[in-house]
């Protein structure tokens, strides 16, 4: 079912979602300042070309330096990623098929206001990341 929903997905949203997140990854990285953000920016694309079976956890190491980092990523990237899921989420909900997809793209509007201190795990290894 995971396969058939990421199929979906990446039709409907998560190429274009992805690009978004790379050309924000490449604008970042041309500043050696803001390589940390473009690294952030394409793991998250990753991650939203194929979302389903896959989640976000906290890093446990992650320190203040992630806070000041994602403070920084919410006034240059992240409002405008944000509005795009939300853009994308409200496309979506028009049809039945796409009500689920549109609350996979709410739920991605987290990570992509706050990438930094983040992790993305397998599902079944959600819990794995802190040695649980």
């Amino acid at each position: 079912m995971t396969t058939l929903l990421n199929l979906i997905w990446f039709v409907l949203a998560g190429f274009w979602l992805a690009v978004g997140y790379a050309l924000a990854g490449v604008l970042c990285c041309v500043l050696i300042v803001t390589i940390p953000f473009g690294i952030a920016s394409f793991r998250i694309a990753n991650y939203v070309l194929w979302p389903f079976g896959r989640t976000i956890v906290d890093k446990p190491d992650a320190g203040g330096w992630s806070v000041f980092g994602n403070i920084i990523w919410v006034l240059v990237a992240g409002v405008w990623i944000a509005i795009a899921h939300l853009t994308t989420a409200a496309a979506l909900a028009v049809t039945i098929i796409g009500i689920p997809l549109a609350i996979a793209n709410l739920k991605l509007i987290p990570i992509s206001l706050l990438p930094l201190g983040k992790q993305i795990v397998p599902t079944d290894r959600a819990f794995a990341a802190f040695g649980r």
